[in-house]
């Protein structure tokens, strides 16, 4: 079972109609005792980081994920669900993240327009494969919308180019986020949806 986390914050429903559109019975909620007994977890998130922070806090669904986190299960995180899998954010200084990648989210830098909203192109890191990406042309196109970013650092999967470097994906073991939204980004993004149910179904290596 899939459960997409409903903590109030953005259009959570287009999440679980992408993974409706594979075939999966995604369930969007709140509660706590289904989202630990799910099978995989999707944290979508849009919008300021500290307000996301106390979204989950206010609804008693921080400690909820940490739990789902610690037991290392299948864990997508999308856009400031991604960001939030940090420690912090440049965007909202006194709001912690949930730790689970060292580094702190910045501002996107450089002579471009923020926040990048456009179709970009993913690079993937040399020697880090992603199961997310598997099958997919060399650098596939997806669609971003955001002003900050976490930083390339060795959990770094795909990055893409917007004024310099930027993490597009990271992830260590069955823990993974995109800054972008697969959601969005049409067969791309449904290939990528599909290749993380892959992986969490037949726990097939991540990387």
């Amino acid at each position: 079972m899939l459960a997409v986390v409903d903590y109030g914050i953005g259009n959570l429903r287009s999440a679980q109609k992408a993974f409706e559109a594979i075939g999966e019975d995604a369930v969007l909620t709140s509660d706590h005792a289904t989202i630990l007994r799910a099978d995989a977890v999707v944290l979508p998130g849009v919008g300021a980081f500290g307000r996301c922070v106390a979204a989950l806090e206010s609804s008693g669904l921080r400690g909820v994920l940490n739990e789902v986190l610690s037991e290392n299960r299948p864990f997508l995180g999308i856009c400031v669900g991604f960001q939030l899998l940090y420690e912090g954010s440049d965007e909202s200084p006194g709001f912690s993240g949930l730790g689970i990648f060292s580094g702190t989210v910045t501002r996107l830098s450089g002579p471009v327009k923020v926040p990048q909203m456009q179709w970009n192109q993913l690079d993937q890191v040399e020697d880090r494969a992603t199961t997310l990406l598997h099958g997919l042309e060399d650098r596939p196109w997806v669609y971003f919308v955001h002003s900050f970013a976490p930083p390339v650092s060795e959990v770094t999967t795909a990055t893409c180019e917007y004024g310099g470097t930027v993490t597009a994906m990271a992830g260590r073991g069955p823990i993974v986020g995109t800054q972008f939204h697969p959601e969005k980004s049409g067969p791309v993004g449904l290939a990528i949806l599909e290749n993380f149910l892959g992986a969490a179904k037949e726990q097939l290596p991540w990387s």
